[in-house]
């Protein structure tokens, strides 16, 4: 299983996930909340943040990617031109994160933040959990 867990509350959290679902032609990507009822269920403790929520996380397959490495391995996993990405991986995460935690800082002054959690379409139901 293969689920990207974001910030339900950030504007350009939901704009990526809105992005990936369009994407994901092979359906191998699910997608939840990290303040959500999935996220609580198979996240282990450590993993499970409140307040101000500044990382993505991938569960894939048994393993936890948090930041730069959970978006360079969900492109991995679309496939196509996007798994040429991995390439990146060979980066120290510090190296990889200082864009990544640049623009964690501001996303809500740039992008906004939504009042409530993202809630899925019917067309959505499948992909996205709560």
């Amino acid at each position: 299983m293969k689920i990207l867990f974001f910030d339900g509350y950030c504007n350009l959290c939901n704009t990526l996930v809105d992005w990936l679902i369009r994407r994901d032609k092979n359906n191998v990507l699910k997608f939840a909340s990290l303040q959500g009822a999935t996220a609580k269920e198979l996240l282990p403790t450590a993993y499970q943040l409140s307040g101000d929520v500044d990382t993505v996380l991938y569960y894939r397959d048994g393993k936890i990617y948090n930041r730069s490495r959970a978006l360079i391995h969900v492109l991995q996993d679309l496939g196509g031109l996007w798994a040429l990405m991995g390439v990146f991986l060979i980066l120290p995460s510090f190296v990889l994160n200082i864009g990544y935690r640049g623009i964690a800082k501001i996303r809500y002054r740039f992008f906004g933040k939504k009042e409530t959690c993202r809630i899925p379409t019917k067309a959505e139901k499948e992909k996205i959990l709560l």
